[in-house]
This record gives structure tokens, C-alpha cells and sequence, in this order.
């Protein structure tokens, strides 16, 4: 057989790394595309100037751009089958992406565990993104709930890996060059710096978009998701095609800048989880913890570890779990990332 049915749960093996195909040189245009999508306006990734005047060479690609492309190409091999993406951890953005640089991916499997119903299991992979030089531009660990095909097929010995829940402040890579000594609020549309963030304040981002089929499909098309759930109305039961989580994170993150607008850069994912599915038609809202401050040894560079939670229509305000620990129904996003922003 030439074509290619996906990976099931009971092909993975704890220890093999999978070298993903079709490199992706990124461009300009996949920063248009992000933005049209998007609402997505912090100033380090709209302007070269900016970016200039904050020490680097140009605006880079944003970071979850840089995510995506990274993600997706691992799909084929991790996700295609799958049921859902469960989670994040040990995230780290460890150089900027630019117009004009290649991105390639691989993934090692560093654990699996079956599920009680027999019919599918847990794969965790760790995966790291590269540019042409061999760098690596990102890492970050996610497990995925993966079908079986062969229900009477022998579980595997269960590995669940033992994930740090944060990435240390001091383990944070502040891109080279980067200052914000200079800082121009006004260009970057807030005037709120480190010192006026506490930990423990929660902040409502007030904004909504209500999600539609075709964006999310661009979405997917654009960085070459082809997971059948997102894909094929037919795949699920329910004959819904479900949004890729990715877009929703991309969404609230956007949504985000109405109270972190100089929350520039993402450089670590400590943990996420998507908590509930979303569909078309989705109103999608969000709001932030502050949950750590640092400091960064990065000229005028701080650092705030910050709750991104993304919740749909019906939500009260700041829910996020019930008292049996369990998320509320309307909660489909709940992530932990640190970010740069100037003190």
C-alpha cells in the first residue's frame, strides 16, 4: 500500500524518534495570513522598526506562528488518528523565527499508556523544531489520545513520563540582542509595565470573536493540519468537525492584548490543556492570572508566568473548575506560559 493511513496507538514505541516530513520556509506572507486571522496586534511582530528599536535584526514571525508550523508538521505521524490533543508541557521558545528561515521537526516518544476502554491510548512525544542552521527554535513536550486500529492488539508496557509542571525562570532564553531599555508604550498601545502586574491578579480581556468553519480551515490547511477530526465531518459521530486547538490558543492569546498588550514574546509553555471541545459558532472570550513574576538579566527585560484561560459562550466570569476539580463545560482552554515584557 503507497498511501498513508496515520500511526495507531499500538505502533508507537517508547524511545524512537520520527523525523517528520516537508521542511517549511516561512516568509512574510505567513505573518499576513496569522494576522488576518487573528486579531492579533503586539508590536513586536507587526513592525521591523519596532522590533529594531527593541534590539533585534527585524520583526520575527510570531510564536505561535512558529508553533504551528512546527506542530503540524508532526501530525501525520503523531496525530493523525487521533482523538484529541490533551497537553502541553516543558515548552520552550529558544531563538527567534525570521522571514526567510526553514522549518523542520522531529519527535521522540518518550511514553505511552493504554486507556481502561481498550480502544485507544495516551503517546507522548517530545518534539523539537529546527531552522536550516540545525538550531533548534523550539521544544516542547505534548501527549495525544490515539485510536487503536487492532483492538485485540497487546498493550504496551505503560511509560508515563515524569513532566516538570514549570519551566524554571532561570532556564527562560531571552532572544540575543533583545532590550527594553527603550521601551515606546505609546507605539505598543499600553502603558503597563512588570511592576504593575501582581501575582494573583486576574484580568478579563473583554473581547469575543465567534469562531467560523472557514477559518479554521484555513487555519489548518496553512499549516498543513490534516488530523482527520478537523478534517472530515464524517470522522466523528456527532458529524462535527472539531476546531484545532491550536486556533483557539491563537485566538485567546490574541485576544489577551486588550490588558497584556506588552506582553511581547512567548518563550515557554508550562503546561496546557484543552479542556473542552470547540466548535463552529463558538464565541470565544478569555482572561489572564498573573501566577509568577522574574526577573531576566536581558536589559529592561522582565518576565511574568501568566494563566491563559479561553472560554466560550455562557461562561461566568473567571470559571474555570468546578468544586469536584473538573473544568467547566464552558471552558476549552486553560494554559501556562511565561512571557517578555518591559519593567
Amino acid at each position: 500500500m503507497k498511501t498513508n493511513p496515520g500511526r495507531f496507538f499500538e505502533e508507537y514505541r517508547v524511545g524512537e524518534t520520527i523525523v517528520h516530513a516537508v521542511p517549511r520556509t516561512v516568509s512574510g506572507g505567513e505573518r499576513a495570513l496569522y494576522h488576518a486571522m487573528y486579531p492579533a496586534r503586539h508590536a513586536l511582530y507587526s513592525s521591523d522598526e519596532f522590533a529594531r528599536a527593541c534590539g533585534l535584526a527585524q520583526s520575527p514571525i510570531d510564536d505561535l506562528a512558529a508553533f504551528h508550523v512546527v506542530f503540524g508538521k508532526t501530525v501525520p505521524d503523531v496525530s493523525l488518528n487521533a482523538v484529541a490533543n490533551l497537553g502541553y508541557a516543558e515548552g520552550r521558545w529558544l531563538k527567534p523565527v525570521y522571514p526567510g528561515d526553514t522549518l523542520r521537526s522531529e519527535s521522540t516518544v518518550i511514553g505511552v499508556k493504554e486507556n481502561s476502554n481498550g480502544k485507544s491510548g495516551n503517546v507522548y512525544v517530545r518534539t523539537r523544531g529546527m531552522n536550516q542552521r540545525g538550531e533548534v527554535v523550539l521544544d516542547y513536550v505534548r501527549w495525544v489520545m490515539v485510536r487503536k486500529n487492532r483492538l485485540d492488539a497487546p498493550a504496551p508496557e505503560a511509560v508515563v513520563p515524569e513532566l516538570r509542571k514549570v519551566v524554571p525562570a532561570e532556564e527562560l532564553v531571552v532572544p540575543e540582542g533583545l532590550d527594553f531599555s527603550a521601551y515606546d508604550f505609546a507605539l505598543a498601545g499600553e502603558r503597563h509595565r512588570w511592576g504593575d502586574y501582581a501575582v494573583g491578579e486576574k484580568i478579563d480581556h473583554v473581547d469575543g470573536v465567534t469562531i467560523e468553519e472557514a477559518e479554521h480551515m484555513i487555519a489548518t490547511r496553512l499549516w498543513q493540519n490534516t488530523a482527520k477530526v478537523h478534517f472530515d465531518a464524517t470522522f466523528r459521530e456527532d458529524g462535527r468537525r472539531l476546531i484545532y486547538g491550536g486556533h483557539v490558543i491563537s485566538m485567546a492569546r490574541a485576544l489577551s492584548f486588550n490588558g497584556l498588550a506588552n506582553a511581547q514574546m512567548m518563550v515557554a509553555l508550562n503546561a496546557g490543556a484543552h479542556a473542552n471541545p470547540c466548535f463552529a459558532g463558538d464565541t470565544v472570550k478569555a482572561w489572564s492570572e498573573v501566577l509568577d513574576k522574574a526577573e531576566t538579566a536581558a536589559p529592561g527585560v522582565g518576565a511574568l508566568r501568566l494563566r491563559l484561560v479561553a472560554v466560550k459562550q455562557g461562561a461566568a466570569p473567571f470559571a474555570l473548575k468546578g468544586a469536584d476539580g473538573k473544568y467547566a463545560p464552558e471552558v476549552l482552554l486553560d494554559l501556562d506560559y511565561w512571557a517578555l515584557i518591559p519593567v
